[in-house]
């Protein structure tokens, strides 16, 4: 039998832990650790752990797997408070958003043995919890594991046979390039649907109007924007570099669309409008995007 331990319990957490069930059933047992008496009972009434609690060796002792989804910058500490309950040839792994800043910390505090192979799984939903936790959320969605972990084949092996029952699928980046790709498929977007609804907030006296017009388009653009705040706020403090670079790239962009439009200049803004249309589009004839 499989142990798995899955550091928070949450949208991720938890639906890891219910595809994994879903498969497994009585091969896999799961426990997760949660803060609350109302997340162990939900996550235990759903059927996403077999056992929940908030007491650390409890949950970590004797797994095989331990799966860390708390926000970022709590994952470092939260090794650092389970280190004396995890077993030699434990692997461990996590779905944080970034890996750079994550990995260059972990390997100075993980004993030899204890193994960490660095992933992120690229989905989600703008709810949070596990409430919103789904057991089909992982498949067909990206799944980075990090190539240049230094953990050995067969450790890398023995993780994926198990992941890849989520039936997501899996793609191998070094640590930099997810970060910087991240980055600007994920991160930034996210900054920018923030920062549409914060362009709403600041309508002035036209606010109470604009929000009587809104449709898809801004519901659409925005979706993300519904997003845990802690966990956001945890990203762009550790991949900064990147996204703000990109940020930058962006404003470029957008000031260039300013200054088309200030000078009446028709075709530019045209062509602006035409090659993202045709950038898209060809997205969504590739098998591999999903444009929910």
């Amino acid at each position: 039998m499989i142990k798995l331990a899955i550091i928070g319990v949450g949208l991720i957490g938890g639906s890891l832990g219910l595809a994994l069930k879903e498969k497994l059933g009585d091969e896999i047992y799961i426990t997760g650790l949660c803060r609350t008496q109302r997340s162990m009972d939900n996550a235990m009434k759903l059927r996403a752990v077999d056992h929940a609690s908030n007491d650390l060796e409890k949950v970590v002792g004797g797994a095989d797997i331990i799966f860390l989804s708390p926000p970022v910058l709590q994952i470092v500490p939260m090794v650092e408070k389970i280190l004396p309950y995890i077993k030699r040839g434990a692997i461990l792994t996590d779905a944080g958003s970034t890996k750079q800043f994550i990995d260059d910390r972990l390997k100075k505090i993980l004993p030899a043995e204890v193994y960490y192979v660095p992933g992120h799984p690229m989905t989600g939903r703008e709810m949070s919890g596990v409430t919103a936790a789904r057991a089909d959320l992982f498949k067909g969605k990206a799944y980075v594991i990090v190539e240049d972990s230094g953990a050995p084949p067969d450790v890398v092996e023995r993780l994926m046979s198990v992941l890849r029952l989520t039936e997501a699928k899996f793609v191998t980046l070094d640590l930099a390039k997810h970060d910087r790709c991240a980055s600007v498929i994920s991160h930034v977007p996210h900054v920018t649907a923030a920062a549409l609804v914060t362009l709403l907030n600041r309508s002035g006296g036209d606010l109470d109007s604009c929000i009587k017009l809104i449709g898809g388009g801004f519901k659409d653009t925005t979706r993300i924007a519904s997003s845990n705040a802690d966990m956001w706020a945890d990203i762009c403090m550790t991949n900064g570099e990147a996204i703000a670079a990109n940020l930058r790239d962006l404003q470029n962009i957008l000031g260039e669309v300013i200054g088309a439009i200030e000078n009446k200049d028709r075709q530019a803004v045209h062509d602006y409008f035409a090659a993202s249309k045709q950038r898209r589009d060809s997205l969504l004839e590739a098998v591999a995007f999903d444009p929910n």
